[in-house]
């Protein structure tokens, strides 16, 4: 049996793995606008889900191939009310990720990891929403940001890329998504990666995977 390499990197998503979950920010929204729900979930499965087209909305927003006024009239345009009234579209991202905020035990995970001497990434889909990057910058060897690079998860080349500017072959590198279809395209990259549910899960499964990681937080425990 070939032992695996060591995990030389920590690559993260940032939306719902270094912030609270999307989820609940976007059902907030949804409840206050009076969004139908299944409109939503229509959107979603025709923009984003498995069978979703290259040229979808969401995937060309995320390559930075569409601008966020432009998303946000698609997407108001997309989606009904309850009670029939248009959705305003100005300013319509910003009111889904309105009550998102950062996880602080996942930020300092982060800091214990280069403590430990792992390099560190931030691998994300951007949706033209603005990253705290006065928090980030000091946290990250790599930033790799889909619409900046023109690619997105889960192609395998946004993987490569990551790699690439950590100089470090994909096999030393462990990602951590919150969706499922992200973690695959990580492995098929040759990463290893971890579906990240909340950071009580997700610290201890990192740590088990690597020795020195381990060892600065049973250090900061103690």
């Amino acid at each position: 049996m070939v032992a695996e390499d060591p995990v030389r990197a920590l690559v993260v998503d940032y939306g719902g793995v270094l912030t609270t979950r999307i989820g609940p920010s976007f059902a907030s929204w949804l409840a206050a606008e009076g969004i139908e729900t299944d409109t939503y979930t229509e959107m979603l499965r025709d923009w984003l889900g498995r069978d979703a087209p290259p040229d979808s909305p969401v995937h060309r927003l995320e390559r930075g191939e569409l601008e966020v006024a432009e998303f946000n009239r698609l997407l108001a345009a997309r989606l009904t009310t309850v009670d029939g009234r248009p959705i305003v579209a100005e300013g319509l991202l910003d009111r889904a990720f309105a009550t998102v905020r950062p996880d602080a035990d996942m930020l300092d995970l982060l800091r214990t990891a280069r403590t430990a001497g792992l390099r560190t990434a931030l691998l994300s889909n951007s949706w033209g929403n603005s990253y705290p990057m006065d928090v980030l910058t000091p946290l990250f060897d790599v930033l790799v940001i889909s619409g900046e690079v023109g690619m997105r998860k889960p192609e395998e080349r946004i993987y490569h890329l990551t790699a690439e500017r950590l100089d470090l072959p994909p096999g030393q590198c462990l990602f951590l998504d919150d969706a499922q279809p992200n973690v695959d395209g990580a492995i098929l990259a040759g990463m290893r990666a971890l579906l990240h549910t909340d950071s009580a899960a997700t610290i201890p499964a990192v740590a088990g995977l690597v020795p020195a990681l381990a060892d600065e937080l049973r250090e900061g425990a103690s």
